[in-house]
């Protein structure tokens, strides 16, 4: 996430933003400028009919009472005499928007079949997962408690609602990537095969849970299951990289450290612009920062990861396809 300013008086602005504290100055976020702009200089715009509902700070230039860029992926959500599930509505729209104005940074515009279908397992069953482009957040995973018991169960080292809605994307773009770079077969000598039954896989995971040695191969133990969940906690991780060394960046926090090198170097012509071992060689140093600054509040490490060689060359995999893609 970038830095803002206050367009009036200068002052730093954040992303979840209404108004500027020092000058009072009405603000709110355009996703066309990607930048939170002062709503006085834009009489043309107006704020997201969600302003309310979902504590939506975005404009739209649809006139009033219409949705912004993000709110309008949004398929369901809960009734309206739905308050419990309401307040989690917001939680997630919050992190959704940050989702999809990372996306619009990465040149990853959404495509016009992407939906959101958000609802709670506290009425029902509900799957979290994606399917023919409709990504289903369950929203009892905005419950604090709820998603840390959950962690703690599944033996996670780490669970967000923004974490969900990266991983599910990653399921979306993973043909769109793939097919655009005509890498598929590069994905499956990596990853695995993915036509292999999802089925089974998903049987045989929650049976036998994953190898002893998974560490050494994936980034989590769920990403054992099928290559497809390989794939989207593998993008899912490059995002949560990309984004915490933007914010990092922005507010001029840096952290030298030795430079890491790829057991396989990326092909120059896949990988068109910032090679992901210089991404790489600003990540580690600030995660071994950030991990010892939690230790000195007394609490666990914020990034409980090891990144090994495969996982790495995995990560590497996703920025040049991603990279590729953008660029065809």
């Amino acid at each position: 996430m970038r830095a803002f300013a206050c367009g009036r008086c200068g002052q730093r602005i954040f992303f979840e933003n209404t108004a500027c504290l020092r000058c009072g100055a009405a603000v709110g976020f355009y996703a066309a400028s990607r930048e939170l702009v002062l709503c006085e200089e834009h009489p043309e715009l107006h704020r997201c009919a969600n302003e309310t509902l979902a504590g939506c700070n975005w404009l739209t230039a649809e006139g009033p009472g219409g949705l912004c860029r993000s709110c309008a992926l949004t398929r369901t959500r809960p009734r309206d005499d739905d308050q419990e599930g309401l307040a989690a509505f917001a939680v997630a729209e919050a992190a959704k928007r940050r989702l999809v104005l990372q996306l619009l940074d990465l040149g990853l515009a959404p495509g016009p079949d992407l939906r959101f279908d958000l609802l709670s397992s506290q009425q029902g069953p509900v799957l979290t997962g994606h399917a023919d482009g409709v990504v289903t957040i369950d929203l009892a995973e905005s419950d604090d408690a709820r998603r840390e018991a959950r962690r703690q169960q599944l033996g996670e080292p780490y669970r967000t609602m923004l974490g969900h809605f990266r991983h599910e994307i990653g399921h979306y773009f993973e043909p769109r990537v793939l097919d655009a770079t005509g890498e598929r077969e590069a994905a499956r000598a990596l990853f695995g095969d993915e036509r292999a039954s999802y089925a089974e896989a998903l049987e045989r995971h929650y049976r036998d849970g994953p190898p002893v040695d998974w560490a050494e191969r994936h980034v989590s133990a769920y990403a054992t299951m099928h290559p497809w969940e390989d794939w989207a906690e593998s993008w899912a991780h490059y995002l949560h990289i990309r984004d915490t060394l933007e914010t990092a960046g922005a507010f001029g926090l840096t952290v030298s450290g030795p430079t890491p090198a790829l057991s396989a170097q990326p092909d120059p012509e896949l990988d068109p612009g910032r090679p992901f071992s210089d991404l790489l060689a600003d990540w580690l140093p600030l995660t071994y920062a950030l991990n010892q600054i939690n230790r000195s509040m007394g609490r666990d490490d914020l990034y409980p990861f090891t990144l090994a060689p495969t996982v790495i060359d995995k990560l590497g995999f996703v920025h040049c396809c991603l990279q590729r893609a953008v660029a065809a």
